[in-house]
């Protein structure tokens, strides 16, 4: 991935953390970031809000959601980007 293209993005003054495939052109977004966005809470209560949400769907049988490891992104904290 390019380095250089993994940025944080900003919505509504909100970070999301993105990474850039050059391989495949295309873009991926930290799922947590964009669900504390869309329901405006902060990163640990949108990682618990996924967490329940995966759980539920997968016991609904939808095969939306994968098991797959978690793409590792940068942490939010650095003040850096």
């Amino acid at each position: 991935m390019n380095e250089s293209k993994n940025k944080i993005k900003l919505f509504e003054d909100k970070r999301v953390r993105t990474a850039w495939n050059e391989e495949s052109e295309e873009w991926y977004f930290s799922v947590v970031d964009v669900v504390g966005v869309l329901t405006e809470n902060d990163y640990q209560a949108a990682r618990n809000y996924w967490k329940v949400l995966k759980k539920r769907l997968k016991d609904e049988g939808n095969q939306s959601v994968t098991d797959c490891n978690q793409l590792k992104m940068k942490s939010l904290e650095k003040k850096d980007e």
